[in-house]
């Protein structure tokens, strides 16, 4: 079966390198089946080995292409051999590479006497394509003389060569990326004299990836070393460039601006935030180095890749002040106070430089660093001494730096003592320094001799979160654990709104979502262009200033739908939920609070913040709350009257099953159903239109209405923004009008801005939904098979659903009737899941599930046939025995 693969490079005429279409991690090397080409060697080059290469790379490189495996060789490391069939044409390789002469078919070839008569006869197309090319004196064949070219690869006088080629333009390949400002350029020289060397791009310098000396020893990468060499090796790997060779660096190799076709690769890297400026490389690149540093500036202002933790200073507030509380640790030698007022300034250090990014030795030690600084302050009521100030740099304000103490402490002092900060050297004519200068210096001087901190010998271990709420079905691994556990030390990471966090959980080494459970808190803002709930602003900030980087304890619950841990926080052994409801920035939800535990309290918290008329509740009317708890108890009656089992009939259509609990999107069949047919008609021909082919105009948000094109069917749907990767730039999407998701790159997104086609104009058609009386098994083998189950039984097919219930978030909780089979209720799909051993009737049930007892008896009845026929979950006997 043939395969797909996209063309990373080709490393002769007969052999190339393919990565994976959607993974470009993945590699692997195959050769071409029953053929051999010219070689490339490093002591010389065999006739036509060039040209036979170039003949391959042009035609391939970047392309996705299919292959077959024919036969592999397991000598030494396992050779592959096969086809490949472009997709662009309809031709295949060896085939053309035979029939223009540029590899042989191989003498042995066929020789084999297990040989197939299909192989026997492709081989002897190829071996007549072969004579064919040696009739016409094509590649190959037109003789040894022509085809030599001699490739050097050391540079005899780099100078003079500079001088030759002065403000002249050289074709080049690039053979190989070393780092993101480094790469290995076969130079043409003419056309049959080639240099290949390492040329350096002028005007940059990226990020070291990586790499292993030559004793050995293994250095670390720099952050985004990677991201960088991947940027220029997607766009330039075996493309050709035109190179101006400039000057040469200490090392002896040449300074270069290598031009791709879309402009200068240097330019692009530093837009993209993967280099800084090279500045000793200004004097060669002259004036085009202003659009340099202007492309850097506007990475640093836009936080793209290594500039990501560029934070804009804030100008200093005023003159010192006696006390002020830490609310933030930026990093080891900035942080962020306010005073008694609530005012919050930004304040460096003073004299004192936490472990540096660019440095591979002290870059490890950031993160402790940091953590230390965090221990020492957060929170805590500081003493600060206005020290001076830090003058304005290119994309930095002026700030102030201070002198802090906590206690009888001075933090900078501490910093350095224990190895986390090295102290700055000023000029002779900056006072604005620590009082404590010569203490810091030795202080400095004790730890590096003591091998303290970012002194040692050897870097701390890399540490990685394990992300929990990644996904919902490693939350649901991770959630038991964790339930198990009371009270768990953890720090608040971020803050995303009043009752949404990011916690970390450093004994497990992990980092997740935490929702705070029996409250719902008005929602912030995401972005200037969004408008805050009431009071969501104000919810948010009291959390900031409480719960951020704080040292807390957590109790986890349950997970929610999209992978966050619903549980309580404590900070300070106060319960912050409590706090959010005195304060009446949150409002009390009955059954989340009742499954909490805390409903007593929180529902004392929210009554203490009405009749104090605060945040939510400052027009609190208590008559109104009378009035409506009087209509309430008069519907009682009404609701135990019509305990019978509900009958609400609807033609649906079924159009996604969850894999993970079976929980289903249903299209209710009518005018929703006709109305959206005309609108996908009109939205694909809207799409098909290249007029309408426009972007994204920036990456997508969380929440955001799109149009995606499915990945199955390449068609264009409606579909909203579940969870974005900015690294991968991909987005998962739900479409909305058939309920399935999936991770799709941003190339294949569209603005869903058009009135005609917008939730306005249409509601979203899937319909949450779920089936009634049933409890799915939790192994997943099992749950399979009933997916698999449901599907049969649904797919393509008109269905009826009897609406059960409706829950209050809108669930539909659904028995589902095949017209051409189901005489009544109990004639339904939900019945045949149960006797297929595929559910459960659930053991705690529902006001409303209990009162349809007939239906209740018929399913246990099939429940226990289900058990003695040993079907299904029930294989191995009765898994609800103790």
């Amino acid at each position: 079966m043939p395969l797909e693969a996209r063309v990373k490079s080709v490393l002769s005429g007969d052999t190339l390198v393919l990565s994976h279409v959607t993974n470009p991690s993945q590699e692997r090397i195959l050769s071409l089946a029953y053929v051999s080409a010219p070689r490339l060697r490093r002591e010389g080059d065999e006739p036509y080995g060039f040209h036979s290469r170039e003949f391959l790379r042009e035609l391939l490189v970047g392309k996705v292409i299919q292959f077959e495996i024919l036969y592999a060789i397991p000598t030494g490391a396992k050779r592959e051999y096969g086809t490949i069939k472009l997709l662009a044409f309809d031709a295949s390789l060896p085939d053309i590479a035979v029939q223009e002469g540029w590899v042989r078919v191989r003498d042995e070839a066929g020789k084999r006497a297990d040989e197939s008569e299909d192989t026997l006869a492709y081989l002897d197309r190829l071996r007549a394509l072969q004579e064919h090319a040696k009739t016409e004196g094509k590649g190959v064949w037109a003789g040894a003389s022509k085809g030599v070219t001699e490739t050097s690869y050391e540079i005899q006088n780099g100078r003079a060569l500079i001088e030759e080629y002065k403000d002249q333009t050289l074709h080049g390949i690039v053979e190989k990326v070393l780092n993101g400002d480094r790469l290995a350029l076969r130079l043409l020289l003419k056309p049959q004299e080639h240099l290949q060397t390492v040329v350096a791009l002028a005007g940059v310098r990226a990020p070291a990836v990586k790499r292993t000396m030559a004793e050995g020893r293994e250095v670390p990468g720099e952050p985004f070393g990677e991201e960088a060499l991947q940027f220029v090796e997607s766009r330039l790997l075996q493309r050709k460039v035109q190179v101006m060779l400039l000057g040469l660096t200490p090392q002896g190799q040449f300074v270069a601006t290598v031009l791709h076709p879309n402009g200068n690769v240097a330019k692009f890297l530093l837009e993209a935030g993967l280099a800084r400026c090279h500045d000793l490389h200004a004097p060669l690149l002259g004036p085009d180095m202003v659009s340099f540093r202007q492309a850097e500036k506007a990475a640093k202002d836009g936080r793209k890749g290594i500039f990501v933790n560029t934070v804009a200073p804030r100008g200093p507030a005023g003159g010192a002040a006696d006390d002020y509380v830490v609310g933030r640790v930026l990093n080891a030698d900035t942080l962020f106070i306010r005073n008694k007022a609530g005012v919050e300034k930004r304040i460096s250090l003073s004299s004192i430089r936490q472990p540096k990014p660019s440095d591979p030795k002290q870059a490890p030690f950031a993160a402790d660093a940091k953590e230390f600084l965090r221990k020492k302050v957060i929170g805590k009521h500081v003493k600060v001494i206005i020290d001076g100030k830090k003058p304005a740099t290119e994309g930095y304000e002026e700030r102030d730096v201070a002198t802090v103490i906590q206690g009888n402490m001075n933090v900078a002092l501490t910093l350095v003592a224990a190895g986390y900060a090295s102290v700055i050297r000023h000029r002779q004519d900056d006072d604005d320094r620590s009082p404590d200068y010569d203490s810091l210096l030795i202080a400095e001087a004790e730890a590096q001799k003591g091998g303290k901190g970012m002194w040692a010998a050897k870097p701390p271990k890399p540490k990685q979160l394990q992300d929990y709420s990644e996904s919902l079905q490693k939350a649901k691994v991770q959630v038991s654990v964790l339930q198990r556990q009371k009270r768990i030390p953890a720090v608040v990471d971020f803050v995303k709104s009043g009752s949404r966090f990011t916690v970390i959980v450093p004994r497990e080494n992990a980092k997740f979502t935490l929702v705070l459970s029996g409250i719902r808190a008005p929602r912030s803002a995401r972005n200037p262009n969004e408008q805050s709930e009431p009071f969501g602003q104000e919810a948010h900030d009291l959390a900031n200033r409480r719960c951020v980087q704080r040292d807390v304890e957590i109790d986890v619950e349950t997970v929610d739908k999209v992978g966050g841990f619903i549980g309580t926080l404590y900070v300070n052994k106060e319960n912050f939920t409590k706090v959010l409801l005195e304060e009446g920035l949150a409002t009390v939800h009955a059954y989340s609070a009742e499954q909490s535990g805390h409903a007593n309290e929180y529902f004392a918290a929210e009554q203490k913040a009405k009749e104090a008329r605060k945040g939510l509740w400052h027009d609190w009317d208590p008559s109104k709350e009378v009035e409506e708890e009087e209509s309430a108890n008069d519907n009682t009656v009404t609701e135990s009257e019509a305990a019978e089992r509900r009958k609400d009939y609807r033609d649906v259509m079924l159009t996604h099953i969850e894999p993970t609990n079976g929980h289903i999107k249903l299209q209710q069949i009518g005018t929703g159903t006709n109305a959206l047919t005309e609108l996908m008609d009109a939205f694909r021909s809207f799409h098909l239109n290249k007029a309408n082919d426009a972007p994204l105009p920036g990456p997508p948000k969380a929440g955001d209405f799109v149009a995606a094109k499915f990945t199955e069917d390449d068609e264009w749907y409606r579909a909203k923004i579940r969870r974005n990767d900015r690294e991968k730039s991909q987005a998962e999407v739900v479409y909305i009008d058939f309920g399935n998701s999936e991770v799709i790159p941003w190339s294949r997104l569209r603005p869903l801005t058009q009135p005609q086609f917008s939730v306005q104009k249409l509601r979203a058609q899937a319909v949450d939904a779920v089936f009634s009386f049933l409890q799915f098994p939790l192994n997943s083998d099992y749950m399979d098979d009933a997916v698999s189950f449901i599907g049969e039984q649904t797919f393509d097919r008109q269905l009826v659903a009897n609406v059960d219930y409706v829950s209050p978030e809108g669930t539909l909780h659904v028995t589902l009737l095949d017209p051409s089979a189901s005489k009544n209720l109990d004639h339904s799909i939900n019945a045949d899941i149960v006797r297929e051993g595929l559910a459960m009737v659930p053991k705690k049930l529902k006001a409303w599930e209990r009162a349809a007892t007939d239906t209740l008896t018929h399913l246990r009845t099939l429940e226990e046939e289900a058990k003695e026929d040993r079907a299904g979950m029930w294989e191995y006997g009765d898994l609800t025995e103790d």
